[in-house]
């Protein structure tokens, strides 16, 4: 970006027309002026209007009206310095505008390079020789005016240290160990995830073991109870105390018993 590529057409056109409003201003006051003062020694005829008001007829008139007008332009002549000085201020203001985008843009493009490790001399007046043969160089950015490229220059040695830091090598370490870092934490979240998955299983299992159990037991239980209700229908009398094992001791009988 240039100074003049800077410019848009609707900004130059508009600074043609306030020029060319100036000068058609001062050009019909000075030629009114000069008319009045004529009129005044009598070199020039005084403007001449049919004004009437009613019935009374006004054959000063057009003196009147072409004297207020040469004053009425010879007012407004007295603000063309202060709106020239605006006009220079807001051009100034627009150069420095263009001019610190472009000194952004070469500094942007000079850090670039300087994170690659494009740049190796040490020394301040050779590292900023260096930046600014590069920002020459560059297609974009070489037929900026030199002290913007010695701008950015002085702006890219000074923010070295940042560059060297904030390096494309360091950044893409630091990203490479970021990213495994983030695998590894992915994969101990899906293994805290199966073993949570069989925790479950297997509690659930126990319980269904458990369940099981309780089931037999009772089932036991109440075989036993019909057993012994069988033996005694039969005659046989339960032991109350069990050996050890689950055998159950009967002592022995006869039919006629």
């Amino acid at each position: 970006m240039t100074n003049s590529s800077a410019y848009g057409p609707e900004t130059r056109i508009i600074s043609l027309l306030q020029g060319l409003a100036t000068a058609i201003l001062a050009v019909a006051a000075f030629a009114l002026v000069v008319a009045t003062v004529a009129a005044a020694l009598g070199l020039l005829p005084w403007l001449t209007l049919p004004v009437s008001f009613g019935e009374t007829v006004y054959t000063q008139a057009g003196i009147v009206i072409q004297t207020g007008a040469a004053v009425l332009l010879l007012v407004l002549l007295t603000f063309i310095p202060s709106a020239a000085r605006v006009m220079r201020l807001e051009a100034t203001h627009r150069d420095f505008s263009i001019c610190m985008s472009d000194v952004a843009d070469a500094y942007a493009a000079c850090h670039r390079a300087d994170r690659a490790g494009a740049f190796t001399l040490a020394s301040e007046f050779d590292s900023v020789k260096e930046r600014i043969a590069f920002l020459r160089q560059h297609p974009d950015l070489g037929n900026l005016e030199p002290d913007v490229l010695e701008a950015a220059a002085q702006m890219s040695h000074t923010s070295r240290e940042i560059a060297e830091i904030y390096s494309d090598e360091n950044v893409a370490r630091a990203r490479t160990f970021l990213r495994e870092r983030m695998e590894e934490i992915e994969t101990f979240r899906d293994r805290i995830g199966q073993a949570n998955t069989q925790s479950h299983e297997l509690h659930r299992y126990l319980e269904q073991v458990e369940l099981e159990e309780d089931i037999n037991a009772s089932q036991l239980q109440r075989l036993e109870e019909q057993f012994g209700e069988t033996l005694t229908k039969l005659g046989f009398r339960r032991v109350a105390s069990r050996p050890a094992g689950n055998v159950v001791a009967m002592p022995s009988a006869t039919a006629a018993e």
